[in-house]
């Protein structure tokens, strides 16, 4: 994922943002709208820490967030997979109690 595809998706990846980052603000999130270089020096502002350590927090922000993705994405495969077999059983259910009662 680029940083240009996540800058666009803000609104729904700040949620995360800040259950990740606990000192910042929502709002802060909010103003920021994903720029990088604004992200990071808010960063360095609120914890403290060097220009490298923030990009390197927002770097692995940023593999963090593909991976809950990947990991969405996969569950969300699950259930549909699972949802159709409910419902194949079902249906083979309803059959194997119609052909009982002709019987």
């Amino acid at each position: 994922m680029n940083w240009d595809r996540l800058e666009g998706q803000w609104k729904q990846q700040r949620g995360k943002a800040v259950y990740h980052w606990g000192k910042m603000m929502n709002d802060e999130l909010s103003a920021i709208l994903g720029k990088y270089g604004e992200l990071v020096g808010k960063l360095q502002e609120k914890y403290g820490i060097a220009k490298d350590e923030a990009r390197h927090r927002v770097d692995e922000y940023k593999i963090i967030v593909e991976q809950l993705k990947q990991a969405n994405s996969k569950l969300i495969k699950l259930h549909k997979a699972l949802s159709k077999k409910r419902k194949s059983d079902k249906r083979q259910m309803k059959l194997k109690a119609s052909s009982r009662k002709r019987k």
